[in-house]
């Protein structure tokens, strides 16, 4: 998919708004794809979900370690993707102690779906999900993608060998 450009979905985030009251004062916000893109250098970081032991562990934390050295090769933003709902995004992000990387919940696959990343993991009981890769996207345009090896519906394995921060930083 290199040199085409980005679906254009709309996700449905969620976003802290101190005039709403009571202990939860976020608001629901849509984002496009022309908000987070448009006129910009983006990381994505696409993983299968949250709170999984890969992307947990290694994968998102990965992307955190070297944000600022990623913001110091031009990059305006990272995003870590995945098919999981706003709450279960900002609560894994929570988790892990996320500062920096900001969370893009694609709660109902469009955007994966649209990028042909969505996959079943029904072996898991997981639904469907997003392949693990990593892409570098200007302006909406993707320059370079990391897919891991072997897509399949209900693959046996998770493959982390390309889509990892290592590689981002190599490319970059």
């Amino acid at each position: 998919m290199e040199n085409q450009i980005v679906p254009n979905v709309t996700f449905k985030t969620r976003v802290r708004d101190e005039s709403v009251e009571g202990e939860n004062p976020f608001r629901w916000e849509d984002k496009t794809t022309a908000d987070i893109f448009s006129g910009k250098s983006i990381v994505i970081v696409a993983l299968p979900g949250a709170f999984t032991p890969t992307c947990s562990s290694t994968h998102l934390p990965g992307y955190e370690k070297q944000y600022q050295e990623l913001k110091s090769k031009g990059i305006d933003e990272v995003y870590c993707l995945s098919v999981n709902d706003a709450f279960t995004m900002f609560q894994w992000a929570k988790n892990l102690d996320i500062q920096n990387v900001k969370m893009l919940p694609d709660g109902n696959g469009d955007f994966t779906r649209l990028m042909g990343m969505l996959v079943k993991k029904e072996n898991l009981g997981f639904g469907e999900r997003s392949w693990r890769y990593s892409m570098h996207v200007v302006d909406g345009e993707i320059k370079a993608q990391f897919i891991e090896p072997g897509k399949m519906d209900n693959c046996p394995e998770d493959p982390f060998s390309v889509s990892d921060i290592d590689t981002m930083m190599a490319y970059l």
